[in-house]
């Protein structure tokens, strides 16, 4: 005796995705149809400047360290051990946001540049820059 009403919970209902995949397909034709016409104008006024005018170079100083830990600013040359002492009392000469660049001899070791440049930092210079190389 079967039963007409019999319910069979063991089939699995099947998802179908294909009108989805239909929407999403029109949706993105839609997109990039309407992008190009998308425009976005922004009104910026500059400024005026005179074109008979130079900028003015800012002051700079150029710091040296051979393999030998020799520093060289200028025509001068320091020693390593000395140098945060000289440069201290040289710092009285320059203006404090001068450009610094140091530039240092590729095969020296990482603290000693690292020494150079916090020596500088603490004479009072803001502006300092590692220079590099190819």
């Amino acid at each position: 005796m079967l039963d007409n009403n019999f319910i069979d919970w063991e089939e699995k209902p099947e998802l179908n995705i294909t009108p989805l995949v239909d929407i999403m397909l029109v949706l993105l034709a839609i997109l990039m149809v309407t992008t190009p016409a998308v425009i976005y104008k922004e009104e910026i006024s500059l400024p005026q400047g005179s074109k008979s005018s130079k900028v003015s170079q800012d002051e700079k100083l150029e710091v040296r360290m051979d393999l030998d830990k020799k520093i060289y600013i200028k025509n001068d040359v320091y020693e390593y051990n000395t140098f945060p002492d000289s440069l201290n009392l040289l710092a009285s000469r320059y203006d404090k946001n001068m450009s610094i660049y140091i530039r240092a001899d590729k095969r020296l070791a990482y603290q000693d540049v690292i020494y150079l440049l916090k020596s500088i930092k603490e004479a009072g210079f803001h502006k300092v820059s590692l220079v590099t190389t190819n």
